[in-house]
């Protein structure tokens, strides 16, 4: 009898336990790895934008290297709301952070990671370049993970 009343007390503190568990896995999946993500690879759009030149309004940074025409450069528009990206401000990775062609209607199969990134204009000679990371899909009921890098863009540079 003795036996019972102790293997019933383990079991009942090792379920909270194992919840526990759950718990610190979800939260280390989405706000460890998945996060530090969406960070890495926004932090990766914001340089390729900040390279072009303050007037570029044609280089297409949807694709790696950027080709020198066919894209949006640093024209003025976009969005920073990954739910409601526009044509040109958006780009797509696979779950290993590859870079993915844009599909015919939009996003390509298979991706796991979304950036858009939105230019405004602040001045003659200031421009703002906000760039928002986000993944697919994160694990449990928690929001996926998102990442936002804001940084200015100044004239002549």
């Amino acid at each position: 009898m003795e036996v019972l009343v102790s293997a019933a007390i383990m079991m009942t503190l090792a379920a909270g336990l194992m919840a526990m568990a759950g718990v610190a896995l979800t939260q280390s999946e989405n706000q460890g790895h998945l996060a530090a993500r969406t960070a890495e690879y926004a932090q990766d759009k914001m340089e390729q934008l900040l390279v072009l030149a303050y007037g570029d309004s044609t280089s297409d940074t949807r694709v790696f290297p950027a080709t020198t025409s066919g894209g949006t450069g640093l024209a003025i528009g976009g969005s920073a709301n990954a739910a409601a990206p526009v044509n040109g401000y958006v780009d797509y990775l696979d779950p290993r952070g590859n870079l993915l062609a844009a599909g015919v209607a939009g996003a390509p199969a298979g991706w796991f990671y979304k950036r858009v990134w939105q230019v405004t204009s602040l001045s003659a000679t200031l421009k703002e370049v906000r760039v928002t990371a986000t993944v697919a899909r994160g694990i449990g009921r928690q929001a996926t993970p998102t990442a936002t890098l804001v940084t200015l863009k100044t004239f002549p540079f």
